[in-house]
């Protein structure tokens, strides 16, 4: 149990300084506050309000975990490097997908709405 609640923490303390210092997690996380009320007006299926929200955490894991990649790849070495800049690229390509998979879902659950 012990080991649980210091996870719980790390995580906390992870996620606070993400929010604090990455201007795309803030923009991600007040996303995530008007996607679950909007949630409400897209649809009233529970799966697809899981859906419609889901998404939107998918982006910010993402993002979360490709913050770690460029502040790690930062600490290993400060100096622009051609593997790093290719190891950037692709956790930025990470966020795009799941953003592109996140609109998606919206664009289509509103359309659904709409029809």
């Amino acid at each position: 149990m012990e080991r649980i609640v210091k996870a719980f923490f790390n995580s906390a303390a992870g996620l606070a300084h993400a929010v604090r210092y990455e201007l795309a997690v803030r923009q991600e996380v007040v996303v995530l506050a008007v996607a679950v009320p909007a949630s409400f007006f897209v649809t009233e299926s529970w799966w697809k309000r899981l859906a419609l929200i889901g998404v939107i955490l998918l982006v910010l894991m993402v993002e979360l975990l490709n913050t770690a990649i460029e502040a790690l790849s930062d600490h290993v070495t400060p100096d622009r490097h051609p593997h790093i800049r290719i190891v950037k690229d692709l956790g930025s390509a990470a966020v795009f997908t799941a953003l592109t998979l996140a609109g998606l879902t919206w664009i289509l659950a509103l359309a659904e709405r709409l029809v």
